[in-house]
């Protein structure tokens, strides 16, 4: 690989928007890294340490336990 120039511009990291504060990230593609499960504890984002993609909490977050059906109706569609 050739040198790069230090006034080279570095791309920012790949941002990913979550629902949840517990994400997973094997770093996409074939040539990813191995799975990893990251929390964000009490932060609104985690940063992969592997491919260093930060997860943000999305501001319609819902809670890690809560059920979401995807194919859910409303009660008159019933």
């Amino acid at each position: 690989m050739p040198p790069r120039h230090l006034q080279a511009p570095v791309p920012p990291p790949e941002e990913i928007v979550v629902a949840t504060k517990r994400v997973a990230c094997d770093g996409g593609g074939v040539l990813g890294h191995p799975l990893v499960y990251l929390d964000m504890g009490g932060a609104d984002f985690v940063e992969c340490g592997y491919c260093d993609r930060r997860f943000v909490l999305s501001a319609d977050s819902h809670a890690e336990s809560e059920y979401l059906d995807p194919a859910a109706r409303p009660p008159e569609a019933h």
